[in-house]
């Protein structure tokens, strides 16, 4: 929806307002389908698809079996450590007030670097049980998180959350639950960086022969990168305000390792380049 605003000073322009999206999709009877779990079943099965495609790139490396396994160990670890980061992050005082807010996921209320602990953790249990390699198993993956991390931000945008800070840019946008103010719609930046634009490149980079360590960093360094970027466009989580310096957010301090651990196994992955090629 689109309103017009003008004033002396400013040429006339025009806002966006946010289409204040239903969090339910779909009522049957006592039923209740929300539009948050449907993005997660997006992004799962999305990223099993991709798996079944990556694994026939790969004759011999893995199963079927295998691979709907692993969409199942990262789908429980997403969904528990993210939900446990969100608590222990960002909001633990909403947890001492409610502990059972920890069980309602379809309110949103998930933290990505709390996911990504939890699937790091799930992945090394199932390496373990099929005897692979632990970064022979995260290299495999990392290609297919980005479209979930798509999924879950379009997510972020219909359950109207993690809004951005107040702009004056043309493409501005008015969250009338929030307040009158035209902000930037963050959730949609993070939908085309973390989304589509690191899959892009990720799934570009992954299919080529890389060493053991190359996919995994490069996903890392990209995806804590374009989170620092955008974090100075969205509003800083409710209740912890800025961190630091008067602009560090949770969200850039939690990816800074991300970044530093990107770099660290790229590192290793030439080092890994160097062997293969020189044995």
């Amino acid at each position: 929806m689109l309103r017009s605003g003008w004033n002396r000073s400013k040429p006339l322009t025009f806002m966006f307002t946010y289409p204040q999206i239903d969090p339910v999709a779909l009522s049957i009877g006592p039923l209740s389908i929300h539009w948050y779990g449907i993005m997660y079943i997006v992004a799962f099965g999305g990223a099993w698809l991709l798996a079944l495609h990556r694994m026939k790139q790969e004759p011999g490396s893995w199963t079927a079996e295998q691979i709907s396994d692993l969409v199942f160990y990262g789908a429980l670890g997403a969904v528990i450590g993210g939900r446990m980061g969100s608590v222990f992050f960002y909001n633990f005082d909403r947890f001492l007030d409610d502990p059972v807010w920890l069980f309602r996921v379809w309110e949103g209320g998930m933290s990505f670097h709390g996911g990504f602990l939890g699937v790091m953790t799930a992945f090394y249990l199932y390496s373990r049980h099929i005897g692979k390699a632990y970064f022979d198993v995260i290299d495999f993956v990392a290609p297919l998180v980005p479209f979930g991390l798509g999924a879950g931000r379009l997510g972020n945008f219909i359950g109207g959350e993690l809004w951005g800070r107040p702009t004056d840019v043309a493409w501005g946008m008015v969250f009338p639950h929030v307040d009158q103010q035209a902000r930037h719609a963050s959730q949609l930046y993070e939908f085309a960086l973390e989304g589509v634009v690191l899959f892009a490149i990720i799934w570009w980079y992954s299919s080529s022969p890389r060493p053991r360590f190359a996919v995994s960093g490069a996903f890392a360094l990209g995806y804590g990168v374009f989170r620092i970027f955008i974090e100075f466009f969205r509003e800083p989580d409710f209740g912890i305000g800025f961190i630091a310096f008067d602009w560090l957010t949770m969200g850039q301090l939690l990816s800074i390792p991300m970044v530093v651990v990107g770099i660290y196994l790229l590192v290793l992955a030439n080092s890994e380049r160097k062997v293969i090629m020189n044995p």
